[in-house]
């Protein structure tokens, strides 16, 4: 399987969201290593920042999924996790059936 593109869409958020959090000063480590990145924008209005760093956390377990070679699996039941839910979810660990 070729995840390129939902690699890219993968970083790219991480960028935002770090972006996001430098700005409320919770995920320095975070902000430092994007602090030179032109991606960076203003928080979306109402986004917690608990939220944010939690979606940071998810897509940080996704690009390690896609560095080992068991991203596109469920992590419950093994199966092969639909593109259409990885389209909606790119940093989802589970199939449909599974999440629910």
């Amino acid at each position: 399987m070729n995840f390129s593109t939902r690699k890219q869409t993968l970083e790219v958020r991480r960028m935002e969201l770090a972006g996001i959090l430098s700005q409320t000063g919770l995920a320095a480590e975070a902000a430092a290593a994007y602090a030179a990145s032109r991606l960076q924008r203003a928080p979306a209005a109402g986004v917690p920042a608990k939220a944010s760093l939690d979606e940071l956390r998810r897509i940080d377990a996704a690009l390690a999924r896609l560095r080992e070679g068991s991203y596109g699996f469920c992590q419950i039941c093994g199966d092969d996790i639909a593109d259409d839910w990885l389209d909606q979810r790119p940093a989802s660990p589970f199939c449909k059936s599974c999440a629910a």
